[in-house]
């Protein structure tokens, strides 16, 4: 069963770091272009990062550009969204999301592009 489990976030103060991994368990992400999505209360899901398999290509929203970096550890079959000086607005529900592709630098953040999806973690950005 092809399942992507995030883990990392948690509650930090505004200028703080975490490091959000997705871990795929089931299938192997060598072939999949990964995507961080994000939904704070009462907005839309935004796309925030997004890598090709290769982890050669990636595209970050301008809101994070800068502060949030995405990377790939394909040996261990996870990728990270590493974010840095975090504000109350980056507040949200993370999830990560997998798109199986032959192209090794697709990359999208296109939320309805991605058809395996995790159970999402909280970040609270709060002082």
């Amino acid at each position: 069963q092809l399942q992507l489990v995030e883990s990392g976030g948690g509650l930090v103060q505004p200028g703080g770091s975490l490091r959000l991994s997705c871990a795929a368990s089931g299938f192997t992400l060598n072939y999949y272009t990964i995507g961080w999505f994000r939904q704070a209360p009462g907005k839309e899901r935004e796309g925030v990062s997004c890598i090709s398999s290769s982890g050669g290509s990636t595209n970050s929203a301008d809101s994070v550009k800068g502060r949030f970096a995405i990377s790939r550890d394909n040996a261990k079959n996870t990728v990270y969204l590493q974010m840095n000086s975090l504000k109350p607005e980056d507040t949200a529900v993370y999830y990560c999301a997998a798109i199986r592709t032959y192209y090794s630098s697709y990359c999208t953040r296109t939320a309805s592009s991605y058809g395996y999806w995790g159970q999402g973690t909280q970040v609270t950005v709060s002082s």
